[in-house]
C-alpha cells in the first residue's frame, strides 16, 4: 500500500508530471523547472509512491513515459489550469505572474512577432519566461494537451474545442538573388524557373503551392526545406526562386529582391489560436490582448500597413 495520499499532491508535482513528459528528459525538465536532476528525481519517486506507477521507464538513452503517466497528464494539466484560475481569481496582476508561458510558432511568425512580445512581458510581467516551440502545422492536440497555450498560424486546427482570432494578412511575392537574375517577366518565365519552397511535416505543403496546383500551375521544385529559414542558402548566387509571405523581405529573406507573383493569388492570414478552456483565464486573456496589441508596430516596421 502507498505510504502517501492524494493530500500529498500539490500543484510542483503536477508540474513536474507534465513538464517531464514533455521535455522527455530529467535533465531537460530540470533545466526548464529551473532545479537539479535530482531534485526532480527526488520528487518523481514521491509521485510514483502516490500513484503506485513507474511513470517512466528508460527507452536507449532517454525515458518514455507510461501509459498511466500519460493518462494522469492529461488531468494534471486540468488542474493545474484549475490552480492557475484559483490563483488569479480575485484580480489578475502581471506584475505577479511567475510563469513560463509556451507559444508555438514558426521562423515566420516568430521573427515577426515574438521578440517584440518578450519586451512587452518583460516590462509588465517580470517573472515570465517565454518558450517558443515550432507549430509546423499546428494541431488540435498540441493545445488541448498543453504542449503550448498559444498558437500562432495560418492554418488553425479545425475542431470545436479551438478558438481564433485573425491578427494579419500577408500576401505572396516572389524572392530571387539580384546578382544572379532578374525577376521574372511573366508567367512563362516564373514557370521555366527552378523553385524552392517549405514543406512542413508530415509533408504539408504552403497554402500558395497548393493553391497554384490546384490551377494547374506546375512548377519545377528542385528543393524543399523545412522551415523559411532554409530558404536563403538555396536562392544565394543562384537562379532559382522562391515564392513567399512578403513580410519575410524585412526579414529571412532582406538580402533578395523581390516581386509580384506573376498570377493573382490570395492573400495569406495569420491567426492566433488558442484552446476554449482558456478562453476567459485572466492570464491567458492578458496574453492574448498583449501580441495582439504589438502587430501595428511590428507591420510598420515591416513596411506594412
Amino acid at each position: 500500500m502507498s505510504q502517501f495520499d492524494h493530500l500529498s499532491l500539490d500543484g510542483r508535482l503536477l508540474q513536474l508530471l507534465v513538464t517531464v513528459i514533455d521535455e522527455g528528459s530529467i535533465t531537460r525538465a530540470a533545466e526548464r523547472l529551473g532545479v537539479t536532476q535530482s531534485a526532480v528525481s527526488h520528487l518523481l519517486d514521491k509521485l510514483r509512491g502516490i500513484v503506485g506507477d513507474p511513470l517512466f521507464v528508460k527507452s536507449g538513452r532517454g525515458i518514455v513515459a507510461t501509459a498511466r503517466a500519460e493518462e494522469l497528464a492529461v488531468h494534471a494539466r486540468v488542474l493545474l489550469d484549475e490552480l492557475r484560475r484559483f490563483a488569479t481569481a480575485a484580480e489578475f496582476d502581471p506584475a505577479r505572474l511567475v510563469s513560463t508561458l509556451t507559444i508555438a510558432a514558426n521562423d515566420f511568425q516568430r521573427d515577426l512577432l515574438l521578440p517584440r512580445l518578450l519586451d512587452r512581458l518583460r516590462a509588465a510581467a517580470p517573472g515570465v519566461t517565454l518558450r517558443v516551440i515550432p507549430s509546423d502545422v499546428p494541431s488540435a492536440e498540441m493545445l488541448r494537451d498543453e504542449h503550448c497555450q498559444l498558437a500562432i498560424s495560418p492554418r488553425p486546427p479545425e475542431a470545436g474545442d479551438i478558438l481564433q482570432k485573425r491578427l494579419f494578412d500577408d500576401t505572396y511575392r516572389v524572392f530571387h538573388d539580384p546578382a544572379r537574375r532578374a525577376a521574372p517577366t511573366g508567367l512563362d518565365d516564373y514557370l521555366a524557373a527552378e523553385h524552392v519552397t517549405v514543406l512542413y511535416e508530415p509533408r504539408r505543403s504552403l497554402d500558395i503551392d497548393t493553391v497554384l496546383a490546384a490551377r494547374g500551375i506546375q512548377r519545377r521544385f528542385v528543393a524543399t526545406v523545412p522551415g523559411f529559414a532554409g530558404i536563403p542558402s538555396f536562392l544565394r548566387g543562384s537562379t532559382r526562386l522562391a515564392t513567399a509571405p512578403g513580410l519575410l523581405g524585412t526579414g529571412l529573406l532582406r538580402e533578395f529582391a523581390s516581386s509580384p507573383l506573376p498570377v493573382p493569388c490570395p492573400p495569406m492570414p495569420m491567426y492566433l489560436i488558442w484552446h476554449l478552456r482558456h478562453r476567459h483565464d485572466p492570464a491567458h486573456c492578458w496574453l492574448r490582448a498583449e501580441l495582439e496589441a504589438l502587430v501595428p508596430a511590428a507591420l510598420a516596421g515591416s513596411g506594412v500597413g
